[in-house]
């Protein structure tokens, strides 16, 4: 079965509760969703990868070689399609599985993980605090100091950026466009009246 959006975020707080590891599956989410579009894929089933991706993210970060080698368990166990199985083993290529991004969600998917985290955070550390006046070469600056979002592994995101054939540049690209529209629910766009 592909989960509903719902059940997918069900599913998802079943085995995760951390509002950051929540806020970072409606970012990965939101860039799948576009990369759907972008790309002429079913968007429900790359949003719902999206949000499922990190599912035994809880269960595994204390040994993150475990990470994305626990999740087929608890999605089968869920009936959940043996693609959206693949596709979240395949985000953990090279770090910690052996299973290659096979098709265009699961290139997407390895491409955009790591990247959601550094784009969000050159968000937070604006003026604004919002993606709304975030460009390609804040990020790429930010990109280059290496103690800024320090956990972000680059060369994945680069060796993600080959797999899709598309340049670092319009990958950053459509990653702030695609999280723009959810701002607020990923934690940035303070509310101004709030403030």
């Amino acid at each position: 079965m592909i989960p509903t959006r719902d059940e997918a975020l069900a599913l998802l707080r079943k085995h995760n509760s951390d509002e950051s590891h929540i806020r970072h599956a409606y970012a990965v989410e939101g860039a799948m969703r576009h990369f759907a579009r972008r790309c002429g894929g079913d968007e429900n089933l790359w949003g719902v990868v999206g949000i499922l991706h990190d599912i035994d993210w809880e269960k595994t970060m204390d040994t993150p070689g475990r990470h994305c080698n626990l999740a087929p368990e608890l999605l089968r166990e869920a009936g959940v399609d043996e693609s959206v199985v693949h596709a979240v083993q395949s985000h953990g290529w090279s770090i910690c599985t052996d299973v290659e991004p096979a098709n265009d969600m699961e290139k997407a998917l390895f491409a955009i993980d790591e990247l959601t985290g550094l784009v969000i955070t050159a968000g937070l550390v604006r003026p604004s605090r919002s993606l709304s006046d975030l460009e390609v070469k804040s990020v790429k600056k930010k990109w280059k100091d290496k103690a800024f979002a320090k956990g972000v592994d680059r060369e994945i995101i680069l060796k993600g950026a080959a797999l899709m054939g598309i340049s670092i540049d319009e990958l950053i690209e459509n990653v702030i466009l695609a999280l723009r529209p959810i701002e607020q629910e990923i934690g940035l766009g303070a509310d101004k009246e709030a403030a």
